[in-house]
């Protein structure tokens, strides 16, 4: 059973959707109990960094979080992907949840920002589980990028700058953008965690 972490920030309709088409069974839950029955966690969100710390510091769930990317197979989805990271500064200082070490800060570009579109993805060597999505294109929504150490960054994909798009450190996955609006080949980078976490 997917556990999809219920913090009231995600878009969690179409991510559920996306995991039951794989042939999943889904809970949506803030219940920690019900997390820790689950074999596998996946943290969403659309919102802001400072917003969703507070909700997550505000149902307890901060210290159950970090505990569970150590036991499961931990995913973390657009702005679910940012929170894993040390700290943010959208819309002020905000600690986050401290799992891989890194900062979230706005994009430096000359471009518009949001970033919004479809960009295709570098994939760094040594990631075979996701090499075939090499030049493959993903949905992006956000203004605020993940900086952190150039081991942690799985693919990235060029916006004036380099972003991170998929970021891992051990069990624990970060994606950018937003797997459930990016067709196949989304549906496909969700199958390759997926199958990371079983071995």
């Amino acid at each position: 059973m997917i556990a999809i972490v219920d913090y009231g920030m995600g878009n969690v309709a179409s991510v559920s959707t996306a995991f039951k088409r794989l042939g999943y069974e889904v809970i949506l839950t803030d219940n920690i109990a019900e997390l820790e029955k689950a074999s596998h966690i996946i943290l969403p969100g659309v919102g802001s960094f400072q917003a969703a710390v507070e909700e997550i510091n505000n149902r307890g769930l901060k210290e159950p979080l970090q505990r569970l990317a150590n036991e499961k197979p931990f995913l973390g989805i657009c702005l679910g992907m940012q929170l894993l990271f040390s700290e943010g500064y959208e819309a002020g200082f905000s600690k986050g949840l401290d799992i891989i070490p890194g900062t979230i800060e706005k994009i430096e570009t000359e471009y518009l920002l949001p970033h919004i579109g479809w960009n295709a993805l570098t994939i760094k060597k040594g990631h075979q589980p996701f090499q075939s999505f090499q030049d493959k294109h993903v949905y992006f929504v956000h203004s605020y990028q993940a900086k952190t150490d150039d081991k942690f960054i799985v693919a990235s994909a060029e916006y004036g700058t380099e972003v991170p798009g998929i970021v891992q450190k051990e069990n624990v996955f970060g994606i950018q953008f937003h797997p459930e609006k990016s067709g196949e080949v989304g549906v496909g980078i969700l199958k390759a965690f997926l199958q990371e976490g079983q071995k």
